[in-house]
């Protein structure tokens, strides 16, 4: 039977498998490309750029998530309020106190980050503490801490760096295919060049949602059951995602590659045009239905 262990065990395992798929498609096509061009070193510099990556990914793709969102770290002299909040539930829920970091915007949201409990972080946007309660604020803080317990944060994390590299894997192919020469074994690298970058220019954004989906939406139920568990409060969490849902408006640094790792959609309201099997997070009157549903 299925139980929060397995949840944990799991995430593990996909991370892992994440970063061993990179590792071999990235060399794969260093090797490839060092066959059609008789160069040797092109495999080499694969080899390394599939190490490096998976190394900076595990750790440091929480530092390249917090400087794209723009967030700063807070000390408990400037937010005494929220930095007890955090203090409290961490106690509570057995964790080490993540560092606390607050993003500079108006839309209400939050995530966590980071490669495990002892080097977590969790990040509110202005917004937020704004518009929310202390037992919303609570039942946000609360959902964060449990991505953490869960062992969430280092997959969807990971995924950040790995997706944007995709991308960038995408422009690559696609600027090497304009370098080819006036005969025809160029022509044809080149042909293929621009085959490659165009099939990963199209498919980048589909892999990088897919990828999102992987790491799966109940992932979102299970943090806010188990923040709910952690507060005795489901109505806190319930009315804080009512009032996030209701905002509507995309974060200032919304962004494809870190959407999945907020509480909400940082794109705001624009989520709804899409169907609801390509969303990164269920939809908000799911979740508070279930909130509201559960037995305390």
């Amino acid at each position: 039977m299925a139980s929060l262990y397995t949840h944990q065990d799991q995430n593990i395992w996909k991370t892992w498998f994440l970063m061993s798929i990179f590792f071999v498609v990235v060399i794969a096509l260093g090797w490839y490309f060092s066959f059609a061009l008789g160069n040797q070193t092109i495999l080499y510099v694969a080899v390394f750029l599939s190490i490096f990556m998976n190394i900076l990914s595990y750790w440091y793709s929480d530092k390249i998530v917090l400087k794209m969102s723009g967030a700063k770290p807070v000390t408990r002299e400037e937010n005494r309020e929220l930095y007890n909040i955090v203090e409290n539930l961490s106690i509570t829920a057995g964790l080490p106190i993540p560092k606390i970091f607050i993003i500079n915007d108006p839309a209400p949201n939050a995530f966590a980050t980071g490669r495990d409990k002892e080097h977590a972080v969790i990040a509110v946007t202005t917004g937020i503490l704004q518009i929310l309660d202390k037992n919303e604020l609570e039942g946000v803080i609360s959902h964060e801490l449990s991505h953490i317990g869960n062992r969430d944060i280092l997959l969807s994390t990971v995924v950040v760096v790995l997706v944007g590299f995709v991308t960038l894997l995408a422009d690559f192919f696609l600027r090497a295919s304009h370098f080819g020469g006036g005969n025809n074994r160029d022509n044809r690298i080149s042909g293929i060049l621009m085959i490659i970058g165009i099939v990963l220019a199209i498919l980048s954004p589909i892999i990088a949602t897919l990828i999102q989906l992987a790491i799966s939406r109940k992932r979102e139920f299970l943090a806010d059951a188990s923040g709910a568990l952690l507060t005795r409060y489901p109505e806190g969490l319930a009315s804080a995602l009512e009032k996030i849902g209701k905002y509507g408006k995309p974060m200032i640094k919304a962004n494809n590659a870190t959407a999945h790792l907020f509480i909400a959609n940082p794109f705001g309201g624009a989520g709804k045009k899409f169907s609801s099997l390509f969303m990164t997070h269920p939809p908000m009157e799911d979740r508070v239905k279930a909130l509201r549903d559960l037995e305390m």
